[in-house]
């Protein structure tokens, strides 16, 4: 009994060691709210800890300044039960069986869900955050299930007993969390989840068929349940899960703080919307605005932070025939460059690799310029100079049609493989330090490029031949070739490059990846998303998901060190050498 009151002996316990504690998930549970007082059932936080993670109560404030820097230092959020939805939110009007609703909660609960989504932050929702879940990303709330339900899903008995069952579809996370189908859980709601939405799949039901559990079918760490675990003796590994995932999560935004993320090939200056007319270039806005979170594009400083993404590679795209291409090419970055100054103590051009870890070490994301499809040049080899002044870090030889430099992948065979004028093309690229491009090349084209540069190659954004059978994508016989040479190729997450048919997910493009490294080895590949021209698949949207990309390489054990060879560091190494062979 002495010790009882000694709280210094405590403190001198937690000093006997370094660190202080060993690291813990930080887990953010919104607190539920009445009589001027937040507050939240024990169970909850005493689960949180029980199952190894850190508890933190978010109080219901509103203010997105609170929210954003909260999401800042937790790695999982759970959503707990509580009041009825105000049905306003979800553009209804109440019905007359709608229970009371609180007014506090229901905007700070649907804003944070909404930007710990975009974050990937691992999400688990309980009763009232299973319809918060719903509400927030797409799905609909029944207001009352009491025409519904033909059973009783509102108990009197104590939170701890259960009162009816729940079948867990097979193939689900609790499937795997019970490893069985059938298990019994308590009930307190009135409200329903009544539609999942497209981003979410049911994953149990009760006997009379109401929803009971909603996860991701996109690949994230979000799951819903409509009972209260945390009441339950059989709820820990619920809870063991989120913790697992906001371990993870946290292990790939640590990752991201010491690498440099690269992505090679996004068309988001397409949405410039830039036309060029005979005399002059004339500009079509779509009030494209880079800086804010613009749901028209899928690369934007907002989702490249979420993403925890450090640079892109913006190219000046080129449709065939274009009119003055030279000056439709110079407007694009034109417009790049005035767009960066706006911002500058966040983003900023990058020529080199080095002006990319300067910018990192500097908080700023940075775009680097390049140009898909040499039509740019018009036929003029002192227009390659100009770009090149310009600070272009790649030229894409062709595009989906033959051009004056080369035959494309899409082609007619214009040339048989590189023109005359493209070997003197990739002679000066050479020169000037500017990679060359096979991405959208024909196979001739390819081999001749590859035959006719002195420095190694790169193909920015294309997939594997083997697993998906499209002339863009590259046999193992060239991605062999490619890596002998010191070349490096990108994979990309367009649809159509990664299965023949349905919608390609990530877990295709790990497919692409891997095959590669099988091919290649681990030193000539890399990620070229093609976002805003056309690419991003599930799992892999936009810029935002990019950790998740992140988190299948370290689910598959790919060092830290092969992480950043494949988040760049490939890539970067032929840029330098390329650039270094300029100087020489």
């Amino acid at each position: 009994m002495s010790n009882r009151f000694d709280w210094q002996s405590q403190l001198t316990k937690a000093y006997t060691t370094f660190p202080e504690a060993p690291y813990k998930p930080v887990i953010g549970i919104t607190g539920n709210y009445g009589e001027l007082t937040c507050k939240l059932g024990e169970g909850y936080y005493k689960s949180i800890l029980k199952a190894g993670g850190v508890p933190v109560i978010i109080p219901p404030l509103g203010d997105t300044d609170c929210i954003i820097n909260t999401l800042e230092h937790i790695d999982g959020l759970l959503l707990s039960g509580g009041a009825d939805f105000n049905p306003l939110y979800a553009g209804e009007e109440p019905q007359s069986k709608l229970s009371s609703i609180n007014s506090e909660r229901d905007l700070p609960e649907l804003l944070i869900t909404q930007l710990a989504y975009n974050r990937q932050i691992p999400i688990l929702g309980i009763c009232r955050g299973i319809q918060t879940i719903a509400m927030t990303l797409g799905g609909q709330v029944m207001q009352d299930i009491s025409e519904t339900a033909h059973i009783k899903h509102s108990q009197d008995a104590d939170r701890s007993e259960p009162t009816h069952s729940v079948n867990i579809v097979e193939g689900s996370i609790l499937s795997s969390l019970y490893e069985e189908q059938h298990i019994y859980v308590n009930s307190f709601h009135h409200q329903a989840v009544g539609d999942t939405g497209q981003r979410f799949r049911v994953t149990a039901r009760s006997a009379d068929g109401l929803i009971e559990a909603i996860e991701s079918t996109e690949h994230k760490s979000i799951m819903g349940v409509q009972w209260h675990p945390e009441c339950l003796s059989e709820g820990l590994p619920i809870f063991q899960w989120l913790i697992r995932e906001a371990a993870q999560y946290r292990k790939v935004c640590d990752v991201h703080q010491r690498i440099l993320t690269l992505d090679t090939h996004c068309d988001t200056p397409m949405f410039f919307d830039l036309k060029v007319q005979s005399d002059k270039v004339e500009r079509f806005p779509q009030n494209v605005n880079f800086i804010h979170r613009d749901p028209k594009i899928l690369v934007d400083m907002h989702k490249m932070t979420e993403g925890h993404q450090d640079a892109t590679i913006m190219v000046a795209y080129l449709p065939q025939p274009t009119d003055h291409p030279k000056e439709y090419a110079d407007n694009i970055f034109d417009q790049i460059e005035q767009m960066v100054p706006t911002s500058s103590q966040y983003v900023g051009i990058a020529r080199t690799p080095d002006d990319l870890w300067i910018n990192k070490h500097l908080g700023k994301k940075s775009i680097m310029l390049g140009i898909e499809n040499g039509h740019a040049l018009d036929g003029q080899i002192e227009n390659l100079r100009h770009f090149a002044k310009r600070g272009i870090v790649y030229m894409t030889l062709c595009h989906n049609g033959d051009n004056d430099i080369c035959d494309s992948a899409r082609g007619s065979q214009t040339w048989g493989g590189v023109s005359a004028f493209g070997k003197q093309v990739i002679q000066e690229m050479n020169h000037l330090g500017i990679l060359v491009d096979l991405s959208h090349a024909h196979e001739k084209s390819f081999y001749d490029a590859l035959e006719l540069s002195q420095t190694p190659i790169v193909c920015s954004h294309s997939s594997c031949r083997a697993l998906c059978d499209h002339p863009r994508n590259l046999t193992d016989d060239q991605m062999r070739a490619l890596a002998a040479k010191g070349g490096v190729m990108q994979v990309t997450l367009y649809n159509g490059f990664l299965v023949k048919d349905g919608q390609a997910t990530i877990e295709d493009a790990m497919r692409h990846l891997e095959h590669a490294i099988d091919i290649m080895g681990i030193d000539h590949v890399g990620l070229g998303t093609d976002f805003d021209g056309d690419g991003g698949i599930i799992g892999l949207a936009s810029s935002s998901e990019l950790t998740n990309f992140t988190r299948q390489l370290l689910k598959r054990q790919f060092s830290e060190q092969d992480i950043q060879k494949i988040w760049g560091g490939n890539f970067l190494r032929v840029m330098k050498q390329v650039q270094e062979a300029r100087k020489q």
